[in-house]
């Protein structure tokens, strides 16, 4: 789905407790505190190890070879039934470029993200929003495409990691922040900056369109971007905020989303000609 700027690099914010005047003590690993962020780069780069293991192109895979691994396609979709692409094509990629763009902005944004959402939320926002962009993608290329009958493959984490910027930007406006307000409107401004850019660029090019038939989906890159911003609407950040306050509006939040997509999700499904 294209290749981005790079995103805000920001240091890892620890938990509430860190701020605490505390004993010394060992400083966490990035792994350590952001192993949802982790597990997702890796589940992305096992996905594409296996490809190129079974002879998939390492460079500039085909559209064939995109939809035999999960890929998205309105056709497929709507009238082959296979909604489980919504979930499996955000974990496939066009090549190890596109591949390594991608990690590089989920890395960056889920470091920041995680200690503020937690680790289930991380993972929760990813899929949720990466399912949201596409989903919207889907309903852009049946209506755009279902007179000619072939139908746009659409790939890749981009959905998801405009998800996780768009809720960003909504956790980082939180007053509860135990973080000086300067750094956090730094980040803040930094993460809004990432998002405009790559949607303009995303809006003025078609990434390897004349090879594959695989342009940049921007109508994925705004329905997660959208996504993100439902799903943190309701959150306050894991830091500075009440465990149980925090617990409940990071589930509120899952259901809310979970709700509206399964409602869109039926009225995709009516879209179709019956009989």
């Amino acid at each position: 789905m294209g290749s981005y700027p790079s995103p805000p690099q920001p240091e890892i914010l620890p938990p509430a407790s860190d701020y605490a005047p505390p004993p010394a003590r060992r400083k966490r690993s990035t792994f350590a505190a952001a192993p949802a962020t982790h597990l997702l780069l890796v589940i992305n780069c096992a996905v594409f190890v296996a490809m190129v293991a079974r002879g998939i192109s390492f460079w500039m895979p085909t559209t064939d070879q995109l939809m035999g691994w999960g890929a998205n396609n309105a056709g497929n979709v709507l009238l082959g039934g296979e909604w489980v692409r919504i979930v499996t094509a955000m974990f496939v990629h066009v090549g190890i470029l596109h591949l390594a763009t991608n990690m590089w902005c989920l890395w960056n944004l889920g470091l920041l993200a995680e200690p503020l959402m937690g680790s289930f939320g991380l993972f929760a926002l990813y899929i949720l929003t990466g399912a949201a962009g596409n989903l919207l993608s889907t309903l852009f290329n049946w209506y755009k495409f279902h007179d000619v009958g072939v139908f746009p493959a659409g790939a890749g984490a981009s959905g998801a990691v405009f998800g996780i910027a768009g809720a960003l930007i909504v956790l980082l406006k939180s007053k509860q922040l135990p973080v000086p307000p300067d750094e956090v409107r730094r980040l803040r401004k930094s993460v809004i900056y990432f998002a405009a850019i790559n949607l303009v660029i995303g809006l003025s090019i078609n990434f390897g369109s004349g090879f594959t038939g695989v342009a940049v989906d921007n109508s994925a890159h705004i329905g997660g971007f959208l996504c993100g911003l439902l799903f943190a609407a309701p959150m306050v950040p894991r830091i500075g905020s009440p465990r149980g306050d925090f617990q409940f509006k990071l589930r509120l939040s899952v259901a809310l989303v979970v709700l509206l997509l399964v409602l869109f999700g039926f009225y995709l499904a009516q879209l179709p000609p019956r009989g």
